[in-house]
């Protein structure tokens, strides 16, 4: 386990964090109706375990099975009538294309969904399953993203990125709204950090409630690219390795407006490795019965790894998805 502290800015609160939080606020009103109010549930198990008050965000019960519903539907609900038309592209290892699918469905628009090449069976089923585009390119994030852009271009569309926009900021930091709504008083969050912007939007409207509020990054070892970069200062282009937590794999995109977010909200990044992913979807599944995928993994194992710093205290684990292989399961489980 490694941990990376990150230098605090002199309030904690910013211009654009409060810009962020503000515009989540909006969106929070905007999409109400296209998404699911997801349960936050104290979790006795956990508690009892870390000596904490533990509260687990279900967003792997959310429509199409993560948090990504709410960024997409709060893009795609900002956009013209004439915008929608010319049709959108999206980059994804599963759970933003199947979000953006089902938006789209939802306001009949069209679309075109690129997926890495190794993303799950039961990813791209789902995608399949609202209707989405699917088509294969490139082993990492990064590849997918810069060639869909390049699609979009060529073909007039618009291209919806995962993370690089701040609609689709604002639009995840809505679990942050419901977080606060759901239990005011917080001490800590755990969030899995990709490309920055689930934990950009939230660590955003927590913040401008409260900057005490601790706020964790939580990433694979052998993808932890917005951990390095924001100790090295700057983005930086690093290799990724196979990782249980593939929602959060891959680099990060050039001038992506998260990484000053991140800077902002994030008070420190804990990085997990493979057998510490796999150990706590196991003890989640074991506690709550419930399959969770590999990120909220991340988010379980680092808070896991910071038993001693929470205890006594309310913490908050976003679980973000739920949509996760029979395969991966039995790894996990050692079935295989």
């Amino acid at each position: 386990m490694i941990r990376i502290d990150v230098i605090p800015s002199a309030s904690r609160v910013d211009d654009n964090l409060v810009a962020t939080a503000a515009a989540a606020a909006s969106a929070a009103k905007r999409i109400g109706d296209q998404i699911e109010r997801t349960e936050l549930r104290k979790s006795e198990a956990f508690s009892s375990d870390l000596g904490a008050d533990v509260f687990l965000k279900l967003e792997n019960m959310q429509t199409t099975g993560s948090f990504k519903l709410r960024g997409a539907s709060n893009r795609l609900m900002t956009l013209s009538a004439d915008e929608r038309a010319k049709g959108c592209v999206a980059a994804s290892s599963g759970n933003h294309g199947a979000a953006v699918a089902c938006a789209m469905q939802k306001l009949g628009a069209k679309g075109v969904i690129f997926v890495p090449e190794q993303t799950s069976s039961v990813k791209i089923g789902k995608i399949e399953s609202y209707g989405g585009d699917v088509r294969l390119f490139g082993t990492d994030g990064l590849d997918t993203e810069q060639h869909a852009r390049e699609f979009a271009e060529e073909n007039g569309m618009l291209y919806l990125s995962p993370y690089n926009d701040s609609q689709v900021i604002a639009g995840q930091g809505t679990c942050g709204v419901e977080i606060l709504e759901q239990l005011p008083e917080i001490d800590a969050v755990f969030v899995a950090v990709g490309g920055g912007g689930l934990i950009g939007g939230v660590g955003s409207v927590l913040k401008a409630h409260n900057p005490a509020i601790q706020v964790y990054g939580c990433q694979p070892k052998a993808s932890a690219v917005m951990a390095h970069s924001i100790a090295a200062g700057e983005i930086l282009d690093l290799p990724s390795e196979p990782t249980l937590s593939d929602g959060t794999a891959g680099g990060i995109e050039a001038g992506a407006i998260t990484f000053e977010l991140n800077q902002a909200v994030v008070d420190e990044f804990v990085v997990v490795d493979e057998e510490q992913i796999a150990a706590a979807m196991r003890l989640f599944m074991e506690l709550e019965g419930q399959y969770i995928e590999g990120a909220a993994g991340v988010a379980i194992a680092a808070m896991m790894a910071r038993r001693e710093e929470i205890a006594g205290k309310n913490i908050v684990a976003i679980i973000c998805g739920g949509n996760v292989s029979e395969e991966t399961i039995a790894l996990v489980k050692g079935l295989t």
